[in-house]
């Protein structure tokens, strides 16, 4: 994919949904913060399950920290890995409370001191909530960004390098969100949805697809 599909790439992606955001629920950035801790490993719809519950009663750092490890696992424990997330969010409520005076920090570095807080969470945060243009590559993502031609790479971090010199700047502040969702709904795992896709035209699965097709027809 050049550089004038990909602005094709996203200007498509714009038009159909022209104010993508996160399908965690969360009301400040702390309540995402915890929500993307939550996040790893577990679908979004069984995050905000919990964090529906969890959130009318603790939902700043000292409440959290006043349920304690054992009363936060009673809100969490229909999520994956519930044990090791709960003793992370802690520790992150009490780092949150000594060293940031309970407020989230707009700085990668002190993101990813906090427990459980890895660069793509950090990164998911800086964008979302401090509108940072950065890119949170997961899975979704990768396998898009590889498949399409987007933006080529082995590893994660190699993708989120090239993603970040080749998006085009007047997309980059939500190129996060209309992959992610694209690559969750449209652009599945298993089964592509090809026939629903807006950007097929421009995508290298699809055209070496017609390609394989047109030789057996």
């Amino acid at each position: 994919m050049n550089q004038a599909q990909r602005r094709e790439f996203f200007a498509t992606l714009k038009a159909h949904n022209p104010a993508p955001t996160t399908e965690l629920n969360y009301h400040s950035p702390f309540e995402l913060l915890v929500a993307v801790i939550l996040s790893a490993q577990a679908t979004d719809v069984g995050v905000n399950k919990a964090t529906d519950k969890l959130y009318p009663v603790a939902n700043t750092p000292q409440a959290i920290l006043d349920l304690g490890v054992d009363g936060l696992k009673q809100y969490i424990k229909t999520i994956g890995l519930f044990n090791s997330k709960a003793e992370n969010v802690i520790k992150t409520c009490r780092l949150l409370l000594e060293q940031h005076g309970g407020e989230v920090p707009e700085d990668r570095a002190a993101l990813e001191a906090l427990p459980g807080v890895g660069r793509k969470t950090a990164n998911v945060i800086l964008n979302t909530v401090f509108k940072q243009p950065v890119m949170a590559v997961d899975t979704h993502i990768f396998r898009l960004s590889n498949r399409t031609g987007l933006a080529k790479g082995k590893t994660v971090r190699a993708v989120e390098d090239k993603l970040m010199k080749v998006v085009p700047k007047e997309f980059m502040l939500d190129a996060h969100h209309w992959l992610i969702l694209h690559g969750r709904y449209v652009c599945t795992a298993r089964k592509p949805k090809c026939d629903e896709c807006c950007v097929s035209h421009l995508c290298d699965y699809f055209r070496d697809h017609q390609r394989r097709t047109a030789r057996c027809a």
